[in-house]
């Protein structure tokens, strides 16, 4: 039995975003999609990178330990945004999240960062594979949420890991048995975040072609509003026996689409180890292999199919779908005339809302689509402080689809940690004023905590102004134990376990309490003493929090 990957990867910007972000690769041993974060700050940057720097990967059929391979190429990526974050400071904040799948032919490793995600289409029925490394995923994981609640939790996009160049990323590792007719999907949240699970398991068991399936996902996430890029991949496992005639149909020309098709990454392009393979000049030239499906730029201005080519197989003759044998073999311009126009009447009635803005303005029912964003709220930065804002952060034809709400001056940005302040400057989006003002809240929060953090005395350092015990040994441990609240946890350990005479002194004393035979009394000190300032104490869970705030 020989097992081999036909394979299909598409990629588009979506509906309301202005460029892609998202990097898709499909080889004949490597399958990778990584979803850029950053906005201003280049995550088609760090999309690109990232693949640039595992793909030398689809070389060779690995012959070390699977997992090994997959952690150290997942570091080196990470170490590379860290490296480019050194020589570019403006590239700080960039970052992507990472799921790809290395084949061995008879085995399947895994290694996963962020919120993209995998999943198995198996015996019919459709599984998720990797976890999302979000915010939302752990309250599920912790009880607090439904699984359908997180879907629809206004912070659903807030990563707990991703690929930023900062300190050692921890992946998930894991390696799976595979079976022929297996059917894996990658994608970014862009398809999974609009699409159902229900949805998805229905498309891919269809068992069209990979290439077909591709394109019918990508209209799927569109026709649900196409709110964030598109990235996905498809591949079949296939047993094709070495006299089997159709094998030869199969094409192991790798496919990039998305922001690394568009913007070559530094590290592939400069590495001349791999530039003459097939791989090498993939990622290196930042352009599609011949026959291959690109980043969908062919749309014709709505969301229809893409033009051209779709896939690394053309000449495949049927075996998936109920396609004519007499019709071109991937969905072409022809195609796309004859079929798909009955289809797209369809979807005027289910087109997006933020479709609907832009043509309401433009074409005289602006008034409505103006009234539904301004129903909408989201988080942003005003200055060097947090702000809340009434609308949607985007501009339609000089017209500004946003204004200030509410500016909070007490929650300045330098306060937050770095992941909040990334999220801030990415902006957060709200469909309602509450939920906008409870994230507001637990941003507050956060302020309080640093600002009291930056003013705490270190772990183990007596707190400023705290009087110094003198005289005999007696004497200071009995100041040490008169003095007002300990500040820190290292202090409450050292206190007494018998309790005080009756007759000690007030803090701030300096007398030495009276020998035991004789009896209590006070001590009058011989010189004011000031009274100790108080400084804020910290718990041990607010301790572990401050780990994050920034250093003042």
């Amino acid at each position: 039995m020989t097992l081999v990957l036909r394979f299909a990867a598409g990629s588009h910007k979506g509906l309301i975003r202005e460029g892609n972000e998202d990097s898709g690769y499909a080889g004949p041993r490597l399958l990778a999609v990584a979803d850029g974060m950053g906005g201003a700050a280049a995550g088609e940057v760090a999309s690109s990178e990232v693949l640039g720097s595992i793909v030398r990967l689809d070389e060779d059929v690995p012959g070390a330990d699977l997992l090994t391979l997959l952690g150290d190429a997942v570091q080196g990526a990470n170490d590379r945004l860290r490296q480019m974050v050194e020589e570019d400071p403006q590239l700080e904040g960039m970052g992507c999240t990472l799921t790809a799948m290395l084949w061995t032919g008879q085995r399947m490793g895994l290694v996963h960062v962020g919120d993209s995600r995998a999943y198995l289409l198996r015996d019919g029925s459709l599984a998720q594979i990797t976890q999302d490394h979000t915010w939302v995923q752990r309250l599920v994981d912790e009880g607090r949420i439904t699984p359908e609640e997180a879907e629809t939790h206004p912070q659903r996009s807030l990563l707990m890991r991703a690929l930023d160049g900062r300190g050692q990323v921890e992946p998930d590792l894991s390696i799976r048995e595979v079976r022929a007719g297996d059917r894996y999907l990658i994608c970014s949240d862009g398809l999974s975040g609009p699409v159902s699970h229900q949805t998805l398991q229905d498309t891919l068991g269809s068992y069209y072609s990979p290439e077909q399936t591709v394109q019918e996902l990508i209209q799927l996430a569109l026709r649900g509003g196409g709110p964030d890029n598109i990235t996905c991949i498809v591949a079949d496992v296939i047993d094709v026996g070495a006299t089997d005639t159709m094998s030869g149909q199969f094409n192991d020309v790798p496919v990039v689409v998305g922001a690394v098709a568009d913007t070559p990454p530094s590290s592939a392009a400069t590495d001349r180890s791999i530039a003459d393979t097939p791989a090498g000049r993939a990622a290196g030239l930042g352009r599609n292999p011949q026959g291959a499906f690109g980043p969908a730029e062919g749309y014709d201005g709505a969301y229809g199919p893409p033009q051209g080519d779709f896939g690394p197989a053309a000449g495949y003759d049927g075996e998936y779908g109920e396609q004519d044998p007499s019709e071109p073999p991937v969905y072409g311009a022809e195609e796309f005339d004859e079929e798909r126009p009955p289809k797209r009447k369809r979807r005027g009635l289910t087109v997006s809302l933020a479709v609907l803005v832009t043509l309401g303005l433009l074409g005289g029912a602006g008034y409505f689509g103006y009234q539904w964003t301004q129903d909408q709220y989201y988080i942003g930065e005003d200055g060097d402080h947090v702000a809340v804002y009434q609308g949607i952060n985007q501009n339609l034809a000089g017209l500004n689809l946003h204004s200030l709400h509410e500016s909070y001056g007490d929650i300045k940005l330098s306060w937050l940690p770095q992941n909040e302040r990334d999220h801030v400057n990415s902006t957060i989006s709200f469909d309602s004023l509450d939920s906008a003002k409870n994230t507001v809240q637990d941003l507050k929060t956060w302020v309080q905590l640093c600002e009291k953090a930056s003013k705490a005395p270190a772990q183990g350092q007596a707190p400023q102004g705290a009087p110094t015990a003198q005289g005999t040994p007696t004497q200071a441990a009995h100041a040490s134990f008169v003095t007002a609240t300990p500040p820190s946890g290292e202090n409450k350990s050292r206190t007494p376990s018998a309790a005080p005479n009756p007759g000690t002194s007030a803090p701030g004393a300096t007398g030495a309490p009276a020998p035991s035979t004789a009896p209590p009394a006070t001590t009058a000190p011989t010189e004011a003493q000031p009274q100790p300032q108080q400084q804020p104490q910290l718990s041990d869970d607010e301790l572990t929090k401050a780990k994050s705030c920034p250093k003042p």
